[in-house]
């Protein structure tokens, strides 16, 4: 029986070495490699006033992003002669993975054990963390 197996990623060594823990591990099952797109990622764009007069070139800028993203896993996953299919949502990253996994009845969620995100945890990054502790399906961190 297949598994769905989610992947979320972002710019990170520790995101690429999950994939690349998926993409082995579990090349036969249904790998899905998954992007939150985090909506407070504006403000790195220029500050909050910024934000508002050009909130839809920023936007599309995140969604480029992701999409470049998306790209890379895409050809990381063909290098292990793996298909794999993707996703994205908007939104804080915990509350969409979890969200995906949840509505898409994921079987098992492998993630990075610390993102782009900086270090607000000594063992696991905040986002993983969240992860492990509101995901209703397995997880598997990846360090």
């Amino acid at each position: 029986m297949t598994r769905t197996v989610l992947v979320p990623i972002d710019d990170s060594t520790d995101s690429r070495e999950a994939l690349e823990y998926a993409l082995t591990q579990h090349a036969s099952d249904a790998i899905v490699v998954f992007h939150a797109m985090d909506p407070t990622d504006i403000y790195g764009y220029g500050g909050g006033e910024a934000a508002g007069v050009a909130h839809d070139g920023v936007q599309e800028t995140i969604e480029e992003e992701a999409e470049e993203l998306l790209s890379k896993a895409r050809t990381q996953a063909s290098n292990h002669g793996v298909e794999v299919s993707t996703a994205t949502a908007t939104g804080s990253p915990a509350d969409a993975i979890v969200g995906y996994a949840d509505e898409q009845a994921v079987d098992l969620i492998v993630i990075g054990s610390r993102g782009n995100t900086g270090a607000k945890r000594l063992l696991l990054g905040s986002v993983a963390e969240t992860v492990v502790r509101r995901s209703p399906t397995p997880v598997t961190v990846v360090r």
